[in-house]
């Protein structure tokens, strides 16, 4: 029988997991608690945009009675996931990266790229806050200043173009927020044990 590698643990003990590795789509705040476990209801979105799409399919192609309302509302729920899929995938530490230069470096390196990185997306998602919110005014108000929200132009004439607008501007304004608490965290962790991942 063969010696147990130097590298494996004894019998009966579980290996210690690697701290950069189990950083790794960790919920950090509780606002990104609560939005993960939103995120659950919001995926049912998808199963509504397909049953009716499935419902329009059947209605034009079965009963040759197609709808109005199908199309407008399949592309602003998608729309909609679309733009929720941003907080969702920041709250669950799940975004896309290249981590080559972060894990090679020592825990205080990775504690300055986490404070620059996180800084990076404050800033980026704040102006796309400030550039949500001139693009959703101008959806729900008229020239003149009046509360009147942008409609597609159908015969249904929907408003959800106004809504929509709105919908992004309150994905990028929750990202800025959880940037902004991660920001927060990171500038008060101890950099020698600092191991969260790079934003």
């Amino acid at each position: 029988m063969s010696s147990p590698s130097p590298s494996a643990p004894p019998p009966g003990l579980k290996p210690e997991p690697d701290p950069h590795k189990a950083a790794e789509g960790t919920i950090r705040t509780g606002l990104d608690r609560v939005i993960a476990r939103a995120a659950d209801g919001i995926a049912w979105l998808v199963f509504i945009a397909m049953a009716i799409s499935v419902f329009e399919v059947i209605m034009r192609y079965v009963f040759n009675a197609p709808t109005s309302w199908v199309h407008e509302t399949t592309v602003m729920l998608i729309a909609t996931l679309f733009a929720l899929g941003g907080p969702v995938a920041l709250a669950r530490d799940k975004h896309i990266r290249v981590r080559v230069i972060y894990d090679s470096v020592s825990p205080r390196v990775r504690h300055w790229l986490d404070l620059f990185n996180n800084t990076i997306v404050v800033l980026f998602c704040g102006g796309m806050t400030y550039a949500a919110w001139q693009l959703f005014y101008r959806a729900s108000h008229s020239p003149t200043g009046v509360w009147q929200l942008e409609r597609s132009g159908t015969s249904w004439n929907p408003p959800f173009p106004a809504m929509t607008k709105g919908f992004i501007l309150f994905a990028v304004a929750l990202m800025t927020l959880q940037a902004l608490l991660h920001l927060i965290q990171t500038l008060r962790a101890r950099p020698a044990t600092t191991n969260t991942g790079a934003r």
